[in-house]
């Protein structure tokens, strides 16, 4: 016999539980998935998939704490998706810059990726309309463009794994606020959205 369901409570210690999942750490996309009355999944569709990437790479980069804080931002991500070019490539362009910026000693293989990916962001933006697409994305982009896939591919594929990198290094790249840090970046990005 299946528990009841409950409904979600707060207490000092975070989030007790929600549905038929009780645990003490919920994660913020799990959240939003609750307010938007989906199914318990840390991929809502009413989210953005590059918005929700940065969220589910920053909460796990985050400390225990530095989770909890990001909680209260669940509202902001309701009703972020949509289609087109410009939120997924603002995105990884903003979570790039603040990489390839940060302090942190990059691989090669590191900054060229996100060279690439930051690259291909501004071209996507037409910021560096004299600038081709970065790496690979000059070859995949004509093609898939004459399909009207390219925008898809880039948004739900592309984009996602190029902010979660980004995101990945600029943890990489912080100090003992680096919860702060990436709660900032986080709501950098959910004021472009």
């Amino acid at each position: 016999m299946a528990p009841e369901p409950v409904e979600p409570s707060y207490t000092d210690q975070g989030f007790s539980s929600y549905a038929w999942v009780a645990r003490p750490e919920p994660c913020v996309l799990e959240l939003v998935s609750k307010l938007a009355r989906e199914p318990w999944t840390d991929r809502p569709t009413c989210v953005h998939p590059v918005l929700g990437s940065i969220a589910r790479a920053v909460h796990d980069h985050s400390s225990t704490a530095g989770r909890r804080e990001l909680l209260p931002m669940a509202p902001a991500f309701l009703d972020t998706a949509r289609t087109g070019f410009e939120l997924s490539a603002r995105l990884v362009a903003l979570c790039g810059s603040t990489a390839l910026s940060g302090t942190a000693d990059l691989t090669k293989d590191e900054r060229g990726r996100l060279t690439r990916g930051y690259q291909t962001a501004l071209y996507l933006l037409a910021e560096r309309p004299d600038q081709r697409a970065g790496g690979v994305a000059r070859w995949w982009l004509p093609v898939l463009g004459r399909v009207r896939l390219g925008e898809s591919f880039y948004r739900t594929f592309v984009a996602t794994e190029h902010a979660a990198e980004a995101v990945a290094v600029a943890a990489r790249t912080t100090d003992d606020d680096r919860d702060v840090r990436l709660r900032r970046l986080l709501k950098q990005c959910l004021a472009l959205a």
